[in-house]
């Protein structure tokens, strides 16, 4: 292991013990970054002299015991569409006017507050429509187990500098998957919260801030920052007492739900079906009772919130000049294009279907403790498709399994649980009852605790490599 591959856990009892230094640990992962960006392009706004200047205060607050908080020296990345103060925020398009935010959004700001590094952000799709590593605006972002496969999205940018060891921590955004799903394409964990739990500005129906990190307590290190209340989100919850870092849990009698079947969408491949099925005998292991679930999603769900967001976004885009409108990715123009003609009438009957979401979750929940299903449906797609289906008259048919989730208000993260025969991760989707994050995170980590997690991975060292001596599951 070397010293960019350090948890926040040890990056902090080194900086404690003066073994290693904040500015000593960027000035490494500098290095590597600079190894590893020119095949991924994970990143935007780049700063390596900020991040060096800030280290420095960090080192120097650590050598006189003067800590901000819990994350002071760790870098960080946020997602591009999460504003810090200053800076533009091209929301993955060209078609946006370039101007500096004027404060920092929630996230930035607690960040800011604990001392944490904050050297770059990260790419993502026109207005973080896609799951995938294409924009109108960023280069192409690329998944760093095989570049020429897909990172996910609309946490492009976010999933690929996790994967690629680009230190510790990396914030996304997730209102259909836009965390967990690229999480699972490249092998991460991604956290998706209560609805509220990190506050978000702009909020919105189903929009969540959430870590992506490669390990599951990196990401809980992150929570008592990330989750402080903030004003500017009027769904933000109160104040919480959590414990982050209490972790155990014992799974007796524990009822959990496999869901192997999303009710629509793409098909979910043999080998990801084989690998949740074999994670779900881990969690039986353990003491739980495994129940096979029915799907909480059906065609008349995904096809009213298709209506509701082409008909949402159109509004957003119909107003720009017709070069502004034309410079959208064309996938997206086409897919927003359909909402011009989707009546008003229509576009409530389709957010009705959010609340039959939430209604199909809450009723699933009375049953189970727990959810296990598959995060993807598919194991991987080409880096240059705009989604798994390439195809913007079926945009959605790969979330059957993450945006009900979205919709319920429910935590839900993605963990690792094997490879495929091609070398690809694949993701394991865990599902909480609504406020209880804890428990997400503790059947995660007690999974990772099982698989070897992270550390049993091949991990790049010094230089980009396709890691297709992965062809194993764990």
């Amino acid at each position: 292991m070397t010293e960019t591959d350090l948890t926040i856990r040890e990056l902090r009892r080194r900086f404690a013990d003066k073994s290693l230094s904040p500015l000593e640990y960027w000035l490494a992962l500098e290095d590597h970054i600079a190894a590893w960006e020119p095949s991924i392009s994970a990143l935007y706004l780049y700063d390596p002299e900020s991040a060096r200047a800030q280290a420095k205060a960090s080192t120097e607050r650590w050598a006189k015991g003067e800590t901000l908080g819990i994350l002071d020296g760790i870098p960080v990345t946020l997602k591009e569409l999460i504003a810090t103060k200053g800076q533009p925020v091209p929301l993955g398009t060209r078609a946006v006017e370039l101007k500096p935010a004027e404060a920092d959004a929630p996230a930035a700001a607690r960040l800011r507050e604990d001392g944490a590094v904050i050297f770059a952000k990260t790419t993502c799709p026109d207005y973080g429509m896609l799951s995938s590593g294409l924009s109108s605006f960023h280069p192409l972002s690329r998944n760093p187990w095989n570049t020429a496969q897909n990172p996910g999205g609309s946490s492009a940018g976010a999933s690929a500098a996790a994967a690629a060891g680009y230190g510790p921590l990396h914030i996304g955004t997730d209102i259909g998957g836009s965390v967990r799903l690229p999480a699972g394409w490249t092998g991460i964990f991604g956290f998706k919260p209560s609805h509220g739990r990190i506050p978000a500005d702009p909020y919105y129906v189903g929009r969540c801030v959430g870590p992506m990190a490669r390990t599951v307590e990196d990401a809980a290190f992150s929570m008592a920052t990330l989750s402080r209340p903030d004003w500017r989100d009027g769904t933000s919850l109160p104040p919480n007492d959590f414990n982050w870092m209490d972790l155990d849990i014992d799974m007796s009698g524990m009822k959990i739900g496999l869901m192997l079947n999303a009710g629509c969408g793409l098909v979910v491949e043999d080998e990801i079906r084989v690998a949740v099925e074999a994670a779900a005998q881990q969690f039986e292991k353990a003491g739980a009772t495994i129940i096979s679930v029915q799907p909480v999603l059906t065609r008349a769900m995904l096809d009213g919130l298709d209506n509701f967001w082409r008909s949402r976004f159109w509004g957003d885009i119909a107003d720009l000049d017709e070069e502004r409108r034309d410079s959208i990715l064309p996938y997206i123009r086409d897919w927003a294009m359909g909402g011009a003609d989707i009546s008003g009438v229509d576009a409530v009957r389709g957010f009705n279907q959010t609340l039959e979401m939430r209604k199909s979750c809450g009723r699933l929940f009375t049953e189970i403790d727990a959810l296990l299903s598959p995060t993807n449906p598919i194991i991987s797609y080409p880096a240059e498709w705009a989604s798994p289906t390439n195809d913007p008259a079926l945009p959605f048919e790969h979330i059957g399994f993450t945006v009900p989730w979205n919709m319920s208000e429910q935590p839900a993260a993605s963990i690792n649980c094997g490879f495929s025969r091609s070398g690809m991760p694949i993701g394991l989707q865990i599902v909480g009852p609504r406020f209880d994050d804890m428990r997400v995170l503790r059947l995660s980590k007690a999974f990772e605790d099982w698989t070897g997690g992270v550390r049993s991975w091949p991990r790049p060292t010094t230089a980009p490599r396709v890691f297709l001596d992965a062809q194993r599951t764990l």
